[in-house]
Parts: structure tokens; sequence; C-alpha cells
């Protein structure tokens, strides 16, 4: 067939393309409600953008197949650019693939009345082309919308990151959390360092897959060298963090207290962060480490929350045991952990030093005999000697 003639068919199929395109966008719409059940369950306005939408890549594809295709059809901003953003959220890539083989079928079954008496492979050949265009144009809008939906996801993810650090939390926060599908309790905050040459972005995606395979919820900042991870779901929080700590880069990875909520979140990143900052002075700490296992450490280090609970939680229970047990523990962290040195300090027998040590560690939860907890209960006897100094306001 010689150029004239191909041209003509095309002039001859387009004006009835042209007559049919109403009754054309119709039996599609019809044809969506008798075979596609999602499409049935969707609200009236869905369906009626839905309609648009159609229409459009009908009357796109009409001006595209009389201009004797000679350009490539600018899908996504005729056909996809009729519907609102709003109703990308509700048709899924699967979807868009279902309506245009719905409109495909429709078109085929009319190709006879559609198409010039000759000229039916020529339109044959145009909906393929188009609707393979259709096609890609339909994947890279969902791409582009995936993209751009991964992006704000990771702005808002270090925004509520960032406000759980600086003790920020409040409705407004939550409502970003929220956003981003944020609902686990309870919650453990989680800060070590990054990987050594990791783009913060890589780091954080590596920290959301180590948080899915301990079957935990996860929200991930970078800041610097550091990396938090806000974690919620789980009740062992340090068997969750021993995964997030394989990601994480060398140094020590701290695991703050588990407290109820979202609102909570601060006090747990507070004895986290302290605890990371203090890790240096035990070189040989677990990895992962519970921050109160730091208390001794983050007291010197100038941490008053640590400070403040060895005084409360360890001295004070002890002082209101009274003189004897305080003096019994005095002695046997002085005589170098030795029960007979202690006794004959003392005039005790070794099996009344041997109680009030038991006693010690029912009150404080810190056995003398174990060496780590001892350090931490001589640090503790000093600062409730500091507390209760003569002078002190």
């Amino acid at each position: 067939m010689d150029s004239s003639s191909d041209a003509a068919l095309r002039e001859q199929t387009t004006k009835r393309l042209e007559k049919a395109m109403g009754t054309f966008g119709t039996a599609a719409l019809a044809s969506m409600e008798e075979q596609l059940p999602w499409f049935r369950r969707m609200p009236a306005d869905q369906r009626s953008w839905i309609g648009l939408v159609a229409q459009a890549g009908i009357a796109a594809f009409v001006e595209w197949f009389g201009s004797g295709e000679s350009a490539k059809p600018a899908i996504a901003a005729e056909v996809f650019g009729t519907a609102p953003r709003e109703l990308m959220r509700s048709i899924k890539l699967r979807h868009t693939i279902d309506m245009v083989r719905v409109i495909i079928d429709v078109v085929e079954t009319r190709l006879e009345e559609l198409a010039s008496p000759g000229g039916e492979a020529q339109l044959r050949e145009a909906i393929l082309r188009y609707t393979r265009d259709v096609a890609f144009g339909a994947a890279q809008v969902y791409a582009q919308a995936a993209e751009t939906r991964a992006a704000w996801d990771a702005r808002l993810e270090a925004l509520v990151v960032n406000a759980v650090l600086r003790g920020e939390v409040d409705d407004g926060m939550h409502s970003w959390a929220a956003a981003l599908g944020w609902t686990a309790k309870p919650v453990t905050v989680i800060a070590g360092f990054t990987p050594e040459d990791d783009e913060p972005e890589v780091t954080i995606d590596q920290m959301q897959l180590a948080a899915r395979r301990a079957r935990v919820d996860a929200l991930a900042g970078v800041q610097g060298s550091r990396v938090v991870v806000v974690i919620g779901g789980t009740d062992d929080a340090l068997a969750a963090a021993r995964h997030i700590a394989a990601k994480c880069g060398p140094g020590p990875v701290v695991v703050g207290p588990t407290v109820g909520d979202l609102y909570d979140s601060p006090l747990s990143a507070r004895s986290a962060l302290a605890g990371l900052r203090a890790a240096a002075g035990w070189p040989d700490a677990p990895r992962p480490v519970p921050s109160d296992e730091l208390l001794a450490e983050r007291a010197l280090d100038g941490d008053d929350v640590a400070r403040r609970h060895l005084v409360d939680h360890v001295y004070d229970p002890m002082c209101d045991a009274g003189a004897p047990l305080l003096d019994t523990l005095t002695t046997y962290l002085e005589q170098g952990s030795s029960l007979e040195a202690t006794a004959r300090l003392l005039f005790v027998h070794p099996n009344t030093v041997r109680y009030r040590l038991r006693r010690v560690t029912e009150l404080t939860g810190l056995a003398p005999t174990d060496g780590r907890n001892a350090f931490t209960l001589r640090i503790a006897l000093a600062l409730g000697r500091f507390s209760r100094r003569p002078g002190r306001s």
C-alpha cells in the first residue's frame, strides 16, 4: 500500500473514531463495571474521575492517530494529568493495567466498526503501540509518585527522630509519626555509630532492613557519625538491638530503657546517647549494651540523670536500711572484696557479712561480689555522700 492510500485510510478511520468517541468511552466504563470488582466498589466520584481518564486517553489516541503517529504520545500529561492527585492513592498500578486491558478489549471487539474498510491492520497496530506507551506512561507516573513519597517519608522520619532527640514530642510530632504508619508500643531508642564511608540514606535503609528482620517497627536518623534508631512493638529490645548493632559501624551500640510510648521516648533517647558518650570508659562493654549498665561511666561523664538514679535507687535505699548495711558495703569494697577482712574489721561473723551483702543486692539489684557491680556501687556511695554533705542545698 502506497503512502497516499495509507494516509487516506487513516483520515477515514480518524473520522470514524471521532464520531464514536462518546459511545466508545461509555462502553469502556460499562465493561469495567462488569469485569473489574474493585471498580464497582469505588465511590461514585472516583469512578467519575476514572471515566474522565478513559475519555482523555481515547481523545489523545484519536488525535495522535490522526496526526500519522509521527510523534511519541504524551501519555503522562494528556491521560493521567486529568485525574486529581488523590486518585493515585486509590488506584494501584495493577488496577491501571486492568483498565488498559479492558479498553483494549472494547476496541478490538469494535475494530470492524471503527476502522475504515482495509484499515483494520493499520488501526490494530496503532492501538498496540499506543497501549504499550500507556503502560510505560503509567509505570513512569507511579514510579515518580513512589519516589516523591519515599523522599517525603525520609524527611518526615528525620523530623520525628530529631524531635525525639530534642525532647519535643507533642501531638504534632505524633501526627508525623502516624503519617509514617507508626502505632507501635512499647518504644526503645538505640544509639550507635554509622558504618564507615556509608551515605546516610544507605545507613537508614540498613537500619530499616535490620528492624524488619527483628520484626519491629523502626524510625531511623543519622546525625553526623551517630545513628539513632527508635524501635517499637517488642518487649525484648535487647534482642532486636542485636540485629541493629550488626548494621552499625565500629564502636559501642547502646540501648536505652524501654518506655510506654512515643511520648516518653525522649527519656530513652537521653539515656542511650549518654551511654554512647560514656561507653569509652568501658572498652569491653558488650555490644549492644543497655544504658543502665553504664550508669557509673555516665555519672563520671557528668550525666545528671545517671547521678540521680545512683543516689535515689542505690545509695538512699541502703541508707534507709540502716548504718550497719552501709558500713559493711563500704568496708567490703575497701578491703578488696574480702569477706574475712571485712568480718574482722567489723567484729562480726563472715556469715553476717554475707547476709548484709545479699541485702544490698536485694535493695539495689547490684551484687557487690560482681566486679562491674562493685564499681557501680563504689560510684553510688561517693555520689550519695556528696548529696548529703553539710552545706549542700
